[in-house]
Formats: C-alpha cells, structure tokens, sequence
C-alpha cells in the first residue's frame, strides 16, 4: 500500500536474516512461535501479513517479529516513501494539543519521548524549543500552565524542564524582531523519521519477518481461517499468492480505501470501514535563519502554530500547515499559497524576512486522521485507533490515525491484541530495545544520555578510523550508529570506499544501501536514506541517478 509524498521515487525487496528463533513448531498451531515455514506448510504462509511499509506497518510487524510470530510485510514503494518521511521530524508530546484537551494522547506522547531516545541516539536527539510570548496571542499564565503540565505529565529523566527567558539576551533573541523581549524555552527531541522507518523493517528482517518493499497487495481474500492475498512486484515480476492467519492493515492514508477496493470479506460484499479525514501538512526549507542550535515555535494569528528548526546543518525547516484535501494522497503537493503563509508567519518573528525565493526544498505529506467531525483540520485528533474485526471469517486489525511519536506504543498495542485474536498472547518487548545501530555501549561503555553518549561515539569512530575527516564521520555516525563498521568493511582509507559519486558519497555506500537498506533509486538514496540531496547540486544528484541506472536500479 501507499503512504504520503516528498519529492522521491521508490523500488526493492529482500528475505530476512534471523536472528536467535525460537524452536519451531507445527504452523497454525498458535502456540507456535515459528518464524520460518514449519513441516507440512509452505514458505508463502503467516501468521500476520501486514500491509503498508509506514511507520506503523513497520513498528508492528517488529513487535511481531520480536515476539516469535511468522510476518510478511508489503509496501508498494518504498520505504516511508509517502507520509513517514513527510513530518515535521519530531519526537514530542504535542504542547498544542493540550488546547484540545487531548491529555491522554499527550501523556502517551510525553512517555515514549525518552524511550525513543533511548532506543537509537543516532537518529533522534534532544532539542529546546523557544517560544517568543506574543500578548496578543495567548496570556503568560495560560503558557505557563501548558508547560507546567508539559513537564508533568510524563517523568523526565534527560530532557529538562521548561523556563521563561529573557530574549533581549538569550542568544536565541537575536534572529527575532525586537519585540519580542520575553520568552519560554522547553524540551522535545527531533528525529530522522524516514531512517526510523527503516530501522523497523531492519529489525523486523533481522528478527524473521520478510520485508517486501514496491510489492503492492492487489487483492486480499478473507476465509474462515485465513486471508488469500495476491501480491504484485512493481518490476513487472510474477505475482505471488501468500496465506496468513491475520491481515493487518496499516496502510496509512490509503487504509480506507485498502478496506473498501482490495480487501474482501468471504462473501463477497465490501468490508465496513471507519472514515479518514486526509490533512496535508507542507513544509519548507531555506537557508539557515540562526546560527544557535535551539528551534522555535511560533504562534500565528489563527491560533495555529508553525515550527522553526535547525536541520541538515546549513538549513531551516519551517512548517507546517494544515490543509484537508479530496483525491489521491499521493497527488498531494505543497502550493503557492502555502508557501507564502509559511513565509509570512515565519518573517512576522525573524528580523530577516522569509521569502518564497529562499526556499530550496519543500515537501508535503497526507495526514491519515480518523474523523471526529472537527470543523478545524487542527483540531482533528491525531490519537490512533486499532479495529479489530472478525466477522464472518480470519482476523483483521486496521490502523487508524497516530503519529510517529506514538508509534513504538501503537505497535506494542497492535501486537498483544493480535497475540490475542491468534489465541496466543506473547509478551511485548520493544520498551527496553534499541533499534539497529542504537546500542552504542561496545563503542563507549555503558550509556549515560543519549546525546552526550552520540558525541563520545563519533569520537570513538574517528580515534578508530582517523581516515574520516570530520564531516563525513558524523554523517555515518548520524545514519549507522554502531554498526557503522558493517558499511566501512575493510576500508583502511578513504580510497577504500570505492569512487566518489558525489561529494562525500561513495560507492561502497552506495553497495551498502542497495545490499542491506532496500535502496533502489536515486530518490532512495538522496531523500529517505539520507538528505545528501539537499546538499547536492542537480549535476550531483544526477550523477547518483546515472550510477543507479547503469546498475538497472534507478526505476
């Protein structure tokens, strides 16, 4: 299934390396916690088949996986392709939403931050917001309160509490008009939401599952005691019949129309589904507007806020918007008038002025919102709900709503009530779990915080590999973590990374991303994998795509 857009292309598929498996026992006995096809069954039988290759489609069917159960994941592009990899890029509770009284899904939020850190310190990092106070928006008191709850609600053990500040001599004052004299700072973390995706369906791999990325699921039969699902590579390859006791659908924005067009019941007529509200959230980035490393958060007129963050070293990501739409999520893109609301709320703080001519990139991405009949698209809830039907034949579960804050714990959730409807329930363990490349204590020792133990790790890495200037070894540091070895082989120097395709990016890395992380065109490469493709010229990204053609990839 499909997903949401930034501005890429997708394609690739691979068969799992295990892990250490259970012992295997007889197939739809659900007390069996086979991963690889018992005596008596084929290799194209599951337990769970899980559809869409989001955020969520990959956390459970890593739970699952973790947890014994026999998984098949199909994605019909890549991975994150749509709106995994079209967010804000935020490990937060969502301060706003305590406007909306959504103090259960903010607690939720706030809990999983520091499990999240935890959990993989080289894609996701602390981060302090600055929060310029504007009378005219909302009292002090009232923000106050908000960050009281927001440092309360949840136990903190590494991200400090909120404070006012003075922003007449914060280094955080200085980009902003001079205005705004006051002003609140407090925590969230920032993520690399595309590489969180992929860190999933490794592990899930790695763990058992098969992982089938541009392999689109272009029917699925419901039977009494399973589901029949036909699955079609994009490659134009022979179509593949697979059977699995329970369908998971977690196909993002398409997870309502997956429900009413392939998935059928057994006799015949159209599933009941739950109704999306499609909300297309758009962002920009321009060229570095501070040189500190706080973000802001904005607040605007209509009483919706925008975010200014650091990114990518040289940038600025401004976002986002909030903005329903008809029609194909994948057809979503960001427009002028978008563009130009972003730019304008964001120059009513800065004292430089954003343009629409500064923007370098842009992305924009559908939000799958369950409907709670909320007139404002900001309003609408971004809680997630799990379905579980088993009317009239094999179970099905179907995702709706959640965001990528939440989604280690919508998966927890997802697996123990699908252990359940299996007859079997296995205990969850992704709480204490890194993700690969997140255990950095061969490198370091034993862990202290997540961001100071990431700085004492690239050291470690150019002490060990003195070869890497700087700049390059915090990349592979930021995208590998430890296993970033497994990348640099045997490579004793920077020759032994093969050609340089483009600056900083080899070949050997290129092998990498193909062999192991589903890379299967340039876009892979240059926009999920990593973002080399905002720093690169178009001669550059260009001569990625030419090295991926010749090799019959770049499709």
């Amino acid at each position: 299934m499909k997903k949401k857009k930034n501005t890429a292309e997708p394609e690739r598929s691979h068969r799992p390396t295990t892990g250490d498996n259970p012992p295997e026992e007889t197939f739809l006995n659900p007390s069996s916690p086979a991963r690889t096809a018992p005596a008596g069954t084929t290799a194209d039988t599951f337990d769970v088949l899980v559809v869409g290759g989001g955020i969520n489609g990959a956390g459970i069917a890593r739970d699952l996986a973790g947890r014994g159960w026999r998984v098949l994941l199909a994605e019909a592009e890549d991975l994150a392709q749509h709106t995994s990899s079209s967010s804000t890029k935020l490990i937060h509770g969502g301060l706003r939403y305590l406007e909306h009284q959504e103090f259960g899904l903010v607690r939720k939020a706030l809990q999983e931050r520091e499990v999240l850190l935890r959990s993989a310190p080289h894609i996701m990092w602390p981060l302090r917001f600055v929060m310029p106070h504007d009378p005219s928006m909302r009292p002090a008191w009232m923000i106050r309160i908000g960050l009281f709850l927001y440092d309360h609600l949840a136990r903190r053990e590494v991200l400090p509490g909120s404070h006012a500040i003075d922003l007449r001599t914060h280094a955080a004052g200085a980009p902003l008009k001079a205005g705004y004299t006051r002003g609140f700072v407090y925590s969230d973390g920032w993520v690399d939401d595309a590489r969180l995706v992929l860190l999933n369906a490794l592990d899930a791999r790695e763990r058992g599952a098969e992982v089938l990325t541009r392999t689109r699921v272009v029917s699925a039969q419901r039977g009494a005691q399973g589901w029949r699902a036909v699955l079609q590579p994009a490659d134009g390859g022979p179509a593949r019949t697979v059977e699995a006791r329970l369908l998971v659908n977690a196909a993002g924005p398409w997870a309502e129309s997956f429900l009413r067009s392939t998935a059928r019941p057994a006799a015949g007529e159209t599933l009941a589904t739950k109704s999306l509200r499609l909300v297309k959230g758009s962002h920009i980035v321009v060229p570095r507007c501070f040189e500190h490393d706080h973000a802001y958060i904005f607040q605007n007129p209509d009483r919706r806020i925008i975010f200014a963050i650091p990114y990518e070293r040289d940038f600025t990501l401004i976002g986002t918007t909030d903005q329903e739409i008809e029609g194909d999520p994948a057809q979503a893109r960001i427009d002028a008038g978008e563009i130009a609301y972003l730019c304008e709320q964001a120059s009513r703080y800065f004292t430089r002025a954003v343009a629409p001519s500064d923007v370098v990139w842009h992305y924009a991405g559908v939000r799958p919102l369950l409907d709670d009949d909320s007139g404002d698209p900001s309003a609408v809830t971004r809680d997630y709900l799990l379905e579980n039907n088993t009317d009239g034949g094999a179970p099905l579960l179907s995702v709706w709503g959640g965001k990528i804050t939440t989604f280690r714990k919508l998966a927890e959730d997802a697996a123990s009530e699908i252990g359940r409807l299996l007859g079997q329930n296995r205990p969850a363990w992704t709480a204490t779990a890194h993700l690969p490349g997140g255990d950095l204590s061969a490198w370091i020792g034993p862990p202290q915080r997540p961001d100071t133990d990431f700085e004492r790790f690239v050291v470690q890495l150019r002490a060990r590999h003195a070869w890497l200037e700087a700049p390059l070894a915090r990349r592979l540091a930021r995208a590998y973590g430890s296993r970033v070895d497994g990348m640099l082989g045997a490579a004793t120097s920077i020759a032994g990374l093969g050609a340089e395709i483009a600056p900083g990016l080899h070949e050997a890395e290129l092998d990498f991303l193909i062999r192991h992380e589903w890379a299967r065109s340039a876009e892979d490469v240059l926009w999920r994998r990593s973002k080399l493709g905002l720093h690169f010229s178009a001669a550059e990204r260009e001569a990625v795509a030419r090295w991926m053609a010749a090799r019959g990839l770049d499709h």
